[in-house]
């Protein structure tokens, strides 16, 4: 029996200890939380970039310091006070002062967001490489600071809660007791209002991302020198502290500095504990990871009070109409139309294509039906049921590892099973655990689903993907016919024709009328008589089935199971690249799949993700993303017939009409004005 060893009741030294060095993350998550809070208050935005913010910060820190050799803190001065509020008031010129002028939803602006955090990712691939690099400086290294009783504190913390006291108390008494924190509070309540009283809405949206890109690179310079810099890695590790902004339900700064602490020292005293048997590795993977645990439990408890979370979903999905009826979503499989036709023709190119390779290249060809799929779990989550999810790379992962478990023989009562029974039954296990999301579906729309789902799908990476005692002795051997990249590629091209059928089969007749009506209006389908909550939860079990086929794919391709290769930072770029290319668009995530894997294969490491990014950026100006294109396209008037083809009484009507003043042709009587109909 496992059983936890307690600590002796005479460790209040340890204690103490641990606290102090508790205090380095905890002040780091409050610093996190303080910006956060800020630039909502400020913008009513959630900066989801920060924690992309944060990492390049911390890199242009390290390349001053290290490789040009400036003095250390002039180097601070310059990222901390000049580069990092500028980059703010760019975000805010370029990205989301023209989303706000236009009105756009909580969706387009969040979907912006990620697209500035997988924009600055692949940035900083691009510059500085995807290794981990070490050597991050510490502005304020040195000797520890003694106490009383023995103990010690880093410098570095002491000026972190320096600058939380000092940050915290000015933005108390600047929002409460000047007459900027009046307007401030008048453009958060209502934007258009405060603009026609005279306030400069547009300088206080620069302010407040100004301020809060400056936090994030505090966050950035205050982490790096105790972690390797990973373009990775570092903005995930941000992005978990935005359990402390939550738990203020984005708007209390002492909660959020009260919580961040006490999260760091909590992790840190977890430490203690000392478990033995099978429970060692879960409690570790607690220890080290209790923001996740609280992004999850603060994103499930405050979720439907966070402010901003529309569920508006309409204009991420290309509204096309579709021949013979049908309504929104043309852009389904076989979508009507000579966009349709041409698309389904590039698409089929495109998979035939890598039937001519061979080595190097064919096997990079392996990845894009099977990333096709996982795609194609996010058109239907989002570009048909309107719901918002980040973790589908979650359920990827929970496929291939089943996979992997099932032809390993690791299941208790199961015997190794070949690699297609095996694949199935992954499918059919994971598909349920699409209620993880589902559930909170229910009640969650917008930005506080989108928070669940990105929890859920870190948790899995977390606490599943990443512990040796899931994911050691894996076999995930092809079958025997399928042993040849070649053979094995084309039963991959066989179930991605099967997932384009169901599918499709799910967007047309009865059950895809609903879930247009779901996706562009909840509350009208509910009146509808429309059951929303069972729509939801099938969009979220046919999502994951779809997810965890792709990703068992993806393992059997590399005969391997990667972690990396579903990581959580990994599936906000497949999201955002679906959301750019059409959120309903079963055509487009197969064509998003092929780009992003020649893409990687054939490039330099980065450039999908700036390329995503930057796309993703512009989302504003292109609501329904690329697919919805040819529908905004305008639409050549066809001329008028010669008068030589008209008989006579079609010249004396043309005759009539020319005779008639132009505003009486403008102005034609309708039923409400008592006319003819």
């Amino acid at each position: 029996m496992d059983v936890l060893l307690a600590a002796p009741a005479d460790s209040l030294g340890l204690t103490v200890d641990l606290a102090l060095a508790g205090l380095t993350v905890g002040c780091a998550a409050a610093l996190s939380g303080i910006g956060l809070v800020v630039c909502h208050r400020a913008t009513g935005v959630l900066n989801i970039a920060q924690g992309a913010q944060a990492m390049a910060v911390a890199y242009l820190l390290r390349d001053l310091v290290v490789v040009r050799h400036w003095p250390v803190w002039p180097a601070v001065a310059c990222c901390l006070l000049l580069v990092a509020p500028a980059l703010g008031v760019l975000l805010d010129v370029l990205v989301h002062r023209p989303l706000q002028r236009r009105g756009a939803g909580p969706a387009e602006t969040m979907v912006a967001g990620l697209g500035v955090f997988v924009l600055l990712i692949g940035l900083v691939v691009l510059l500085w490489g995807p290794a981990p690099l070490a050597g991050a400086p510490s502005p304020l290294g040195g000797t520890p600071i003694r106490l009383p009783g023995g103990h010690t504190l880093r410098p570095d913390t002491v000026a972190q809660l320096a600058a939380i006291l000092v940050l915290g108390l000015g933005v108390t008494a600047v929002t409460r007791w000047t007459g900027f924190g009046l307007r401030l509070r008048a453009v958060v309540d209502d934007r258009r209002l405060a603009a026609l009283a005279g306030v400069d809405a547009d300088r206080l949206s620069a302010a407040g991302w100004a301020f809060g890109t400056f936090t994030a690179g505090l966050v950035g310079v205050a982490l790096a020198p105790y972690l390797l810099l990973d373009p990775y890695g570092l903005p995930l590790l941000v992005m978990e502290t935005m359990a402390v902004a939550v738990a203020a339900r984005l708007r209390s700064i002492p909660v959020a500095v009260a919580t961040g602490l006490g999260l760091g020292v909590a992790q840190a005293e977890l430490t203690r504990l000392r478990p033995s048997g099978q429970l060692l590795p879960l409690v570790q993977a607690v220890q080290s990871n209790l923001f996740v645990i609280a992004l999850l439990v603060t994103a499930l408890l405050a979720g439907p009070h966070i402010t901003g979370g529309s569920h508006d979903l309409a204009p991420l999905a290309a509204r096309r109409a579709r021949p013979g009826g049908g309504g929104p979503g043309g852009g389904g499989p076989g979508g009507g139309g000579r966009g349709g036709r041409v698309a389904g023709a590039v698409c089929l190119v495109l998979l035939l294509l890598p039937l001519g390779f061979r080595g190097n290249d064919l096997r990079s060809a392996l990845l894009v039906p099977a990333l096709a799929l996982v795609l194609l779990s996010v058109v239907v989550v989002t570009g048909y049921g309107g719901q918002i999810s980040l973790g589908q790379a979650g359920y990827a992962g929970l496929g291939a590892l089943g996979t992997g478990l099932l032809m390993s023989g690791r299941i208790p009562g199961v015997p190794p099973l070949p690699a297609l029974p095996a694949l199935l039954l992954a499918v059919l296990a994971t598909a349920p655990l699409g209620l993880l999301t589902g559930w909170p579906a229910i009640r969650r729309r917008g930005l506080a689903l989108a928070l669940v789902t990105f929890a859920v799908g870190t948790a899995m990476s977390r606490f599943v993907f990443q512990q040796p005692y899931a994911t050691t002795g894996l076999t995930l051997d092809r079958p025997a016919l399928l042993s040849g990249d070649r053979a094995f590629y084309l039963a991959e091209l066989l179930l991605l024709g099967l997932g384009l059928l169901t599918v499709r089969a799910l967007h047309r007749g009865r059950t895809g009328r609903a879930l247009t009506a779901v996706r562009d209006h909840e509350a009208g389908a509910t009146a509808a008589g429309v059951d929303v909550p069972g729509l939801k939860l099938l969009a979220f079990v046919a999502g994951a089935a779809l997810a965890a086929l792709g990703g068992g794919l993806m393992g059997l391709a590399g005969r391997a199971f990667d972690p990396a290769a579903f990581d959580p930072v990994r599936g906000l770029l497949w999201f955002a690249a679906v959301v750019v290319a059409g959120a309903d668009s079963a055509l487009g995530a197969v064509l998003v799949a092929a780009l992003l894997t020649g893409l990687d294969a054939g490039t330099t490491a980065g450039v999908s993700a700036v390329a995503v990014g930057a796309l993703a950026v512009a989302i504003g100006r292109l609501p329904g993303g690329l697919a919805a294109l040819p529908a905004r396209r305008p639409r050549a008037t066809a001329p008028p017939l010669p008068a030589s083809r008209l008989s006579p009484a079609g010249r004396r009507v043309r005759a009539l009409v020319a005779a008639r003043p132009a505003d009486e042709r403008r102005h034609r009587p309708s039923r409400a004005d008592g006319g003819p109909p």
